[in-house]
């Protein structure tokens, strides 16, 4: 039976498959071995009612663009795997529970690379800790499971994501070593400490994880460099006093498609009576823009090309302009790592965490292994060199870590 892992991500997805010779090897889905996690839904009139269409991955992302107005994007749904207050949404009248939306993205990444779900055994990637304040871990799996299965997958194995981006690094390994894991993704960052001993199944000693990624370090330079230019910290009069702009105006931009939920009829003449007021009506007239025309999208591109310059220069400018917008600001290493500077602390405290479940000391650790692109930030690779000494850290495979070494872990599952 050919052995699948599938790393079911916030933000991407990546399917990786067992070779003959024993080697697992990311497949390239399209044009790349990465597949956006999204679905996009739109309906289209017909002689029996309107009809409903829908798209995945980066046809997803092409189909909104050509129609941001009368299309309905999807993202983001592992954040509410674990969640029990989303338990379906409605879209164009029809009702669709969460493993109802995951499977058909399963379905659809599954077919790019002409697999029978039915005809694999898949180990599923899942995070030590689930994304959302109040995550049911338990309720998460049995829910990424349900997800499989509606999927049309039969037999499904689940392991941790950071084992799986362990056991592609211990193909390195020719010696007994202990390792921790970091697997930073879209919206979690979770840690393992692992002991591999070549030949000997791997002995998990220690997990923590913590929901904080690469998509509020995004949210860190809106909140600093975007929100301020669309009126946040300004004020407006209200019966003669001087109140601050409603702070839940710019809360939206945590994710960016969640701005879609702000353009209705009530939202945005409240704003635009605010405006009438404002200490600077233009910026929230830009706000207004920026949810009319459906710019969210457009907007996290420009954000996400800042963060990942920083993490190659030390200096990056952001530059967006649409409708009456146009910011263009110079921003330093310096500023983006005092903005996350918080985020980088309970980065830190995670990892001790995993150590002291693992009952170890930082060096008693022979390796760490870092995966995912927030990897890439220089912050955070110093925040392990900190604790292993650099001569300990590496990194490798930084998107394709995880699925690759869960296809391996599909060989070895009773």
């Amino acid at each position: 039976m050919l052995q699948v892992g599938i790393d079911f991500g916030t933000t991407n997805s990546v399917i990786a498959l067992l070779g003959a010779d024993g080697i697992a090897r990311s497949a390239v889905v399209g044009s790349d071995e990465l597949f956006r996690t999204v679905l996009c839904f739109w309906a289209e009139e017909g002689r029996a009612g309107h009809r409903l269409h829908h798209a995945a991955g980066p046809a997803a992302i092409a189909a909104y663009l050509d129609d941001p107005l009368d299309s309905r994007l999807i993202m983001s749904m592992k954040t509410y795997l674990a969640q029990h207050s989303f338990m379906e949404t409605r879209i164009f009248g029809r009702r669709f529970s969460l493993p109802d939306l995951v499977a058909q993205f399963l379905r659809a990444l599954t077919a790019t690379t002409g697999i029978d779900p039915a005809a694999v055994r898949v180990v599923a990637g899942r995070p030590v800790r689930f994304a959302g304040e109040f995550a049911d871990d338990a309720f998460g799996e049995a829910r990424l499971r349900e997800c499989f299965a509606v999927a049309g997958f039969r037999d499904v194995v689940v392991a941790l994501e950071p084992e799986g981006a362990g056991w592609r690094f211990a193909r390195s390994l020719t010696r007994p070593a202990t390792v921790l894991v970091g697997d930073f993704g879209g919206g979690t960052s979770d840690f393992s400490v692992l002991r591999f001993v070549p030949g000997a199944p791997v002995q998990p000693l220690g997990h923590a994880g913590v929901g904080i990624a690469g998509d509020v370090f995004d949210y860190r330079i809106i909140d600093k460099v975007i929100s301020p230019q669309l009126g946040k910290g300004d004020t407006y009069r209200i019966m003669g006093k001087d109140m601050p702009i409603p702070i839940e105006y710019f809360s939206s931009f945590a994710r960016w498609h969640r701005l879609s939920l702000m353009r209705n009829p009530k939202t945005l003449r409240e704003i635009g009576e605010v405006a009438q007021t404002a200490q600077h009506p233009d910026r929230l007239r830009g706000l207004m823009a920026l949810i009319q025309d459906e710019q969210g999208f457009p907007l996290y591109q420009t954000v996400s090309s800042v963060k990942a310059a920083l993490s190659r220069a030390e200096s990056a400018v952001l530059r967006f302009a649409h409708a009456g917008i146009a910011i263009e600001q110079a921003v330093t290493r310096a500023e983006f790592e005092t903005w996350i500077a918080a985020d980088l602390a309970r980065m830190g405290a995670a990892v001790d965490d995993a150590l002291a479940d693992a009952g170890l000391e930082a060096g008693a650790v022979d390796h760490a292994f870092l995966t995912g692109g927030t990897s890439f930030v220089p912050a955070v690779r110093r925040l392990f060199e900190a604790r292993f000494g650099a001569e300990r850290v590496t990194a490798g495979g930084e998107f394709v870590s995880v699925a690759e070494g869960l296809a391996l872990i599909g060989a070895l599952a009773p």
